[in-house]
């Protein structure tokens, strides 16, 4: 009776040769917080992609991870299946395809990169770990060499100082801090509210009242509007007669707030490095946000069918088809 043999992990091929390396700045970067190797890695894979995982996860970093190179490597497998297993890998969590812009002022260029994990992660921890900011610190798109820091001096020997002591004193009364008066100006709502009534008499309001409406008032500033702005939107349409100032101005700044536009984003200081990072497609190369990624693939790679539409004739009838129309409208004409 033969007995099956179930290996967790295959073993990746020896190569006779060194590995093809990437030009700089390309290739396979590993992610960091993976476990260690074990023989239960990749077990849950299909045959040929656990075979092919195993053998990327043997790879230095900076290896080239074009299917061509990774093809010529596998004897078992030709370009297309290496092509559909990284797609399974990407899916799986294992890995993912970055787009980086790399070069100094003047000469730039776009270079692709292959983000590797061992443990397969999920959608949430690639788009927080590889393509913000944080990420591209732990792998820098751009590395350049610094130089190393001088050797710092040896210390100079310490002479110890005599420190003079001082006569004891006589224990000062700890007084509790007193209230102080607020002097800060005040804000620019309050200001705003504070000039409706020289503007308009019928909207004077008291210390008070404004002391009350000012976070209203302030709410109108946080989504970006001004003191002209907010006047004109007070003032405008007034009654022949307000009873209730306070309660008129409350009503409108409820009422009337505008809607909240994000603020554009602040240009970066000069000389501040500036993140330019990208994900793509693992299948086709495409790039894209994150999110519009999910699984390292975008949308037709990851459902091929769902942009398919019935194929539309296309062109002019034909005479025959016209004559066929006609005689049936005719017939039906006939009939009674």
């Amino acid at each position: 009776m033969a007995t099956e043999h179930l290996n967790s992990a295959l073993r990746a091929p020896t190569a006779s040769r060194p590995y093809p390396m990437a030009k700089p700045g390309y290739g396979k970067r590993t992610m960091p917080e993976q476990r260690p190797r074990s023989a239960d890695d990749f077990v849950l894979l299909p045959t040929r992609e656990r075979y092919i995982a195993g053998f990327i996860d043997q790879l230095p970093d900076g290896a080239s991870m074009d299917v061509k190179s990774l093809a010529k490597q596998l004897p078992l497998y030709g370009q297309q299946a290496v092509g559909s297993a990284l797609k399974a890998l990407a899916t799986a969590g294992y890995l993912r395809r970055v787009r980086c812009l790399v070069g100094a002022q003047g000469q730039v260029r776009w270079v692709s990169r292959t983000f590797w994990s061992r443990t397969a992660r999920d959608n949430e921890w690639w788009a927080a770990t590889e393509v913000t900011p944080a990420a591209t610190a732990a792998q820098p798109c751009a590395p350049a060499e610094t130089p190393a820091p001088p050797e710092p001096a040896p210390p100079a020997p310490v002479v110890p100082v005599p420190v003079p002591v001082a006569p004891p004193q006589r224990a000062v009364p700890v007084v509790p801090p007193q209230r102080v008066a607020a002097s800060a100006e005040p804000s620019p709502a309050y200001l705003a509210l504070a000039r409706l009534g020289r503007i308009d008499s019928r909207l004077t309001l008291s210390a008070d009242d404004c002391a009350v409406l000012e976070a209203l008032a302030a709410a109108w500033f946080d989504r970006g509007v001004d003191a002209d702005y907010l006047t004109r939107a007070l003032t405008a349409g007034l009654p022949p007669g307000v009873d209730s100032p306070v309660g008129f101005v409350r009503r409108r700044l409820t009422d009337k707030i505008p809607a909240y536009v994000p603020a554009a984003p602040a240009p970066p200081a000069p000389g501040a490095p500036v993140h330019r990072v990208m994900l793509e497609c693992t299948k086709c190369g495409t790039p894209g946000r994150p999110e519009a990624l999910p699984d390292g693939l975008c949308r037709p790679c990851r459902l091929p069918d769902a942009d398919a539409s019935p194929e539309v004739p296309v062109g002019r009838p034909s005479e025959e088809d016209v004559r066929t129309f006609t005689a049936g409208l005719r017939d039906l004409l006939r009939s009674p």
